[in-house]
């Protein structure tokens, strides 16, 4: 190809790989009136985070002005972990380590799709991104999928993006992320 038709190709195609990275069924709604906690707790595939937001007496940040980015575990991300992590987490003596593990998973901006995928690139495959725990995640993009990778190693994939909400937006991952400390 030469160049001026790489370049025509990039232009093209560069909002349908976009969309491409984040399609997937579609799993959660929301009403983009409504704030991210709000919208969670009507929604049956975040049950698990709800009630771990919950008993991290989270619900008043999630509900406030934001801008956030929250890449929101499913109820199987959840389940996944080993037996008896989430029930252990819920007991008021581990509020600070759940706090430590939900905030871990909240981006003080709003990120969607189209500017994750921007970072990603302009960051030569992947980007870092500071959470509200302090630590930082990795974003890369995985064939036309985008993972998140926590402090720990452990990956994620994005499997609904650009769930919109009042005060931010929501991606849904597949995994539950865990920070260094």
């Amino acid at each position: 190809m030469t160049s001026l038709t790489t370049s025509l190709a990039r232009f093209l195609f560069a909002p349908l790989l976009t969309a491409a990275v984040f399609v997937a069924p579609l799993q959660v709604q929301a009403d983009e009136s409504k704030t991210i906690a709000e919208n969670a707790a009507a929604t049956e595939a975040l049950s698990t985070l709800v009630a771990a937001v919950k008993a991290a007496e989270l619900v008043d940040t999630l509900k406030g002005d934001g801008p956030f980015t929250v890449f929101a575990p499913t109820d199987d991300a959840f389940a996944a972990l080993p037996a008896g992590t989430v029930e252990m987490l819920l007991k008021p003596e581990n509020k600070a380590k759940l706090q430590s593990i939900l905030t871990y998973h909240v981006v003080p901006s709003k990120a969607t799709a189209e500017a994750v995928v921007g970072l990603i690139k302009q960051g030569g495959g992947h980007t870092k991104v500071k959470t509200v725990q302090g630590d930082e995640l990795t974003l890369k993009l995985a064939g036309d999928k985008v993972t998140v990778t926590d402090a720990k190693g452990n990956t994620a994939t994005v499997v609904q993006a650009d769930v919109m909400n009042s005060n931010g937006v929501v991606h849904v991952i597949d995994a539950v992320l865990m920070p260094s400390k």
